[in-house]
């Protein structure tokens, strides 16, 4: 005969309050709305058990933790808790209790969880105002001089943008550098100054902002200020949104030598044509073998040097979002192009960020 199934265990409103307060804490709204779905493990009659081993991570590992404390006081107060037990029994969409979703965006802040703040808020409605609020703040900031302070709150208001194009339904905007970069390389320069990198400064950090900000609309609001505040508003950017940035600078001089080695290759290789080939010439071609490719690799960190230029590219963008404004596409032979990097010799923002070759 078949066993005859196990019973489910009551779900009490203790486990209840633990789970959801869980999920506010860590500013998880995937799971602060998987709690709800048809077969919630805290739905009483979904086959879904809270106490199996698969659940655990729907519980708190320490529930000491200050944010998991403070949203479990909140999760416990009846009327919440009463709306919450009443959704748990309901059929169709809940009706997602407002103040621990909004206490869950907070903390998803907290968390530099910019993602799932702005997707809580956007239920919420409430997300262009808290967004136009983090720029009124950091406008202040940067009026007051405190830069960093500036581009902290422009780097909350950019990460709570929001696309309302994407398909099948608005979602948070994402930075998703490795393609803008195609875009912003996608045509060859005609002329080297035509380079993105060879840009004049005013232009040069124009397209910066424009670029990392990721919105028109809000890089727009740097525009009138001073250049001088706009360069170092995007050194600072690029360092407190790219903890590894030295990292890259290091590699970037260093791919700076590979080039420069390869433009002296370049010229033995014209004289060779020439005729005017010198006995050191000879020794150095035939001792030269390296591939110029290596030069693409040393900015992106990648060993291969079987990679397409745009693969390198987007490698590089991906990790240093930055990176895209101070290299240039270029052809080394047939159907042989790499990246290499380039910049102009009076550029702050190049000199700020440690990128000039020794």
């Amino acid at each position: 005969m078949a066993r005859a199934p196990q019973q489910k265990a009551q779900v009490t409103d203790a486990v209840i309050a633990k789970s959801f307060a869980h999920t506010v804490a860590t500013g998880d709204i995937v799971n602060f709305r998987f709690l709800f779905i048809s077969y919630s493990p805290l739905r009483q009659d979904s086959t879904e058990d809270i106490n199996w081993p698969k659940y655990e991570y729907l519980l708190p590992p320490d529930e000491n933790d200050a944010l998991y404390r403070s949203a479990l006081d909140l999760m416990k107060q009846p009327e919440i808790l009463a709306h919450v037990r009443a959704q748990l029994q309901r059929q169709g969409p809940p009706q997602l209790p407002w103040e621990p979703l909004m206490r869950l965006a907070d903390n998803a802040l907290r968390l530099s969880k910019l993602t799932t703040a702005a997707q809580a808020y956007e239920v919420l409605r409430v997300r262009r105002r808290i967004q136009e609020e983090f720029l009124a703040q950091a406008d202040a900031a940067l009026d007051a001089g405190d830069i960093r302070k500036g581009v902290r709150g422009y780097v909350m208001a950019s990460g709570l943008d929001y696309d309302y194009a994407a398909f099948p339904e608005p979602l948070p905007a994402v930075p998703n550098y490795q393609e803008r970069v195609l875009i912003l390389h996608g045509e060859y320069p005609k002329n080297p100054e035509d380079a993105v990198a060879l840009q004049t400064p005013e232009v040069h950090v124009r397209t910066g902002l424009h670029y990392l900000l990721r919105n028109a609309e809000i890089a727009g609001r740097l525009e009138a200020r001073p250049l001088a505040l706009r360069i170092e508003f995007l050194e600072q950017w690029i360092r407190q949104t790219d903890p590894q940035w030295d990292e890259f600078a290091a590699r970037y001089r260093e791919a700076c030598g590979l080039a420069r080695e390869y433009g002296e290759r370049l010229e033995r290789e014209q004289r060779a044509e020439q005729g005017q080939q010198t006995l050191a010439d000879e020794v150095e071609a035939a001792r030269d073998t390296r591939d110029p490719r290596g030069i693409s690799a040393a900015l992106s960190g990648r060993t291969s040097l079987e990679l397409e230029w745009w693969q390198y590219l987007k490698d590089t963008a991906y990790r240093h979002p930055a990176s895209a404004l101070f290299v240039t596409r270029q052809v080394v032979a047939k159907d042989v192009e790499i990246i290499m990097p380039r910049y102009r010799s009076d550029s702050e923002l190049v000199r700020r960020l440690g990128l000039e070759a020794v």
